[in-house]
């Protein structure tokens, strides 16, 4: 195996685009989903993320990144404005719709039309959801971050809602993301589905891990 090395200043030296996919394809296999969200005026938006992270779990937080304010930044404003907004699940049947909610659309123009997702709207909550989606998480907007090295910002929100399917939900919490549907992504335009290989047990000092065994669904 051939193998080629890349110093900071190598790194600087690429070309843009080619920069930015090279260096975003580093982290690995990443969560992907779309971020839906309403403005004031009842105008609904839809966004596809790779950069959902786990916070912590009490209370539920989560964050994502959203990119230099340079230009328009329809789920950004509409978070700030409204304070919520939906984290939902791509899965391999719309995966090419998720990808396409990208494009710079102009405001007045709701991503859920142009990609042909269908808006879901659940009672006493705002922002839409995306029906297609089998994990559906409604948000509470908790804090913003501006990251100044990059101009990037980090937004902190508390999950206020959870919708998913029964048989996707393990007995010890564990949510097989697999039997939901739920695919990846890596780089900025690759997409995959998952293979389990296994899950291991609580690891301890001195303690060689073992394999747990197949859990059936339940609560």
């Amino acid at each position: 195996m051939n193998i080629i090395e890349y110093s900071s200043k190598d790194i600087l030296a690429l070309e843009q685009r080619y920069r930015a996919m090279f260096v975003n394809s580093l982290g690995g296999f990443k969560s992907l989903s779309l971020i839906g969200t309403r403005n004031r005026n009842g105008q609904s938006n839809l966004a596809v993320f790779n950069s959902f992270v786990h916070i912590g779990a009490n209370p539920p937080l989560f964050g994502f990144i959203v990119r230099p304010d340079s230009v328009e930044r329809h789920t950004l404003n509409n978070i700030l404005e409204t304070r919520i907004f939906t984290v939902n699940h791509v899965r391999k049947e719309f995966y090419t719709a998720a990808h396409q909610t990208s494009a710079r659309y102009p405001e007045d123009v709701s991503e859920f039309e142009a990609t042909g997702l269908t808006e879901e709207n659940k009672p006493g909550y705002y922002a839409p959801f995306v029906a297609e989606s089998h994990i559906k998480i409604g948000a509470s907007f908790r804090q913003k971050i501006d990251i100044a090295l990059n101009g990037t910002i980090m937004i902190l929100a508390e999950i206020m809602y959870i919708s998913m399917p029964e048989d996707a939900l393990m007995p010890d919490g564990f949510v097989d993301l697999e039997k939901a549907g739920t695919i990846t992504c890596a780089g900025l335009d690759s997409y995959h589905s998952t293979e389990r290989i296994s899950r291991l047990t609580y690891a301890k000092p001195d303690v060689i891990p073992g394999l747990m065994d197949n859990i059936h669904s339940g609560h």
